[in-house]
């Protein structure tokens, strides 16, 4: 009997690799796709954290008729930095009026509960250095040797609508990161502590150069309301995203320090870039802030402009630095400068108007001339090109015209 007998032919090896490189192809096409889709997605996200923010501070100006103070809190009287106290009525140190807006906030964001840890006294946890801390905590801008000698936990917390997912900084050496930041304007002068000081007094010509120089909707150390912005809500920053230092040499995050000064030319911090890396510092750059903690973002209580501020000066994505007459010693982020928004997505940053409406605005957004000087005291009628006398108009484009609240400048131009 004759059997039929069938042969199974097998891939020969040639086969085979041609169909796992076509897979390889496919998966390397597909692979930045499903990037691009990730990243859209964390966009959004952040995105929707923002506009949570942007509720929380309507809410706030609905119950109290101003919005939240950079640069608040208790004032210095007598005990200033990381002093614990020994009973509730005899607690520790004040903040010294350096809250940024944000812990006013919190209520406003489903944070009750850490609000309530630091609108009371604050019992140092058993077997931690300390006994009590004051209501509204001790001065936000502890660095991680002072929290180790004097623990106060709620300025190491890290509030995830405070977040963008893109950014993938976390835990230590920062101590409770933020992606997101107040604008105090289109100038410097001034803009770094305001008005008043650690008291909570109004100095004379601190008061007079911010009423010429602080052109945003938050003012340090003074309460500002929706009534102040005279260009209209839709029309005016009031806050704008930042990313969070990862030690890496960022020239977004790791604030330079300035030999020039900065208010006759915003851009001198320019030149200490690396032209083979254009996001990052020359080797060797000074910093602004020295100690670890010191960096953008990395300390979402602190009201310094240099963690939780930003100025419409420069583009979206441009270097931060600071600039101070004794350079060489600075290291706590309280002097002046240009801090520039910032993101780590492509091409641009997330802002917050005023009426709550979170837009993404590109770096090639119309900023005007980046060198020249701010808005200032003893500005010019023309200094060099355009006028820099109080009250004039921003001379960095409609990117500075949107940070300013009151100049009367007309938004024609979409962004």
């Amino acid at each position: 009997m004759q059997k039929n007998l069938v042969r199974f032919r097998a891939f020969t090896l040639v086969e085979l690799l041609v169909v796992i490189s076509i897979i390889g192809v496919l998966v390397g096409l597909l692979l930045p796709a499903v990037q691009s889709a990730r990243e859209a997605a964390r966009r959004m996200s952040c995105g929707n954290n923002f506009k949570q923010v942007g509720l929380a501070l309507h809410n706030y100006h609905s119950a109290f008729k101003n919005l939240p103070k950079q640069m608040g809190g208790t004032v210095f009287c007598g005990t200033f930095g990381y002093v614990t106290g020994a009973t509730p009525q005899q607690a520790g140190s004040t903040n010294g009026n350096e809250l940024s807006a944000f812990p006013g906030l919190l209520p406003f964001m489903e944070q009750q509960a850490l609000w309530e840890q630091i609108s009371n006294v604050y019992e140092v946890q058993v077997g931690s250095p300390g006994t009590y801390f004051a209501a509204m905590g001790p001065h936000p801008n502890m660095n991680l040797d002072e929290q180790a000698a004097h623990l106060y936990e709620p300025w190491m917390v890290e509030i995830q609508t405070l977040r963008c997912p893109s950014d993938p900084g976390v835990g230590l050496p920062a101590m409770g990161r933020t992606n997101f930041s107040f604008c105090v304007g289109d100038a410097i002068q001034q803009t770094n502590i305001g008005p008043g000081d650690p008291e909570g007094r109004f100095k004379t010509i601190a008061a007079q150069r911010a009423r010429e120089s602080c052109r945003g909707v938050f003012v340090n150390r003074m309460f500002t309301s929706f009534a102040d912005i005279r260009d209209g809500l839709s029309n005016t920053i009031a806050m704008g995203e930042i990313i969070t230092d990862l030690g890496d040499g960022d020239m977004r995050s790791q604030i330079g320090a300035s030999a020039v000064e900065l208010r006759t030319n915003p851009n001198a911090c320019a030149t200490m870039i690396d032209p083979s890396r254009p996001s990052f510092w020359l080797p060797g750059t000074p910093e602004a802030g020295t100690i670890p903690t010191n960096r953008r973002g990395h300390k979402w209580a602190c009201g310094r402009v240099g963690y939780t501020g930003f100025q419409t000066i420069l583009p979206p994505n441009r270097q931060s630095c600071t600039w101070n007459s004794s350079f060489g010693n600075v290291t706590d982020l309280l002097d002046e400068g240009v801090l520039s928004a910032a993101s780590r997505h492509q091409g641009g940053a997330h802002v917050l108007l005023a009426d709550g409406a979170v837009r993404f605005v590109t770096d090639s957004i119309e900023a005007g001339n980046s060198s020249h000087a701010s808005v200032r005291q003893n500005g010019t009628a023309m200094d060099p090109t355009l006028p820099t006398v109080p009250g004039a108009k921003s001379p960095y484009g409609l990117w500075g015209a949107l940070g300013s609240r009151g100049s009367s400048e007309s938004i024609a131009a979409d962004f």
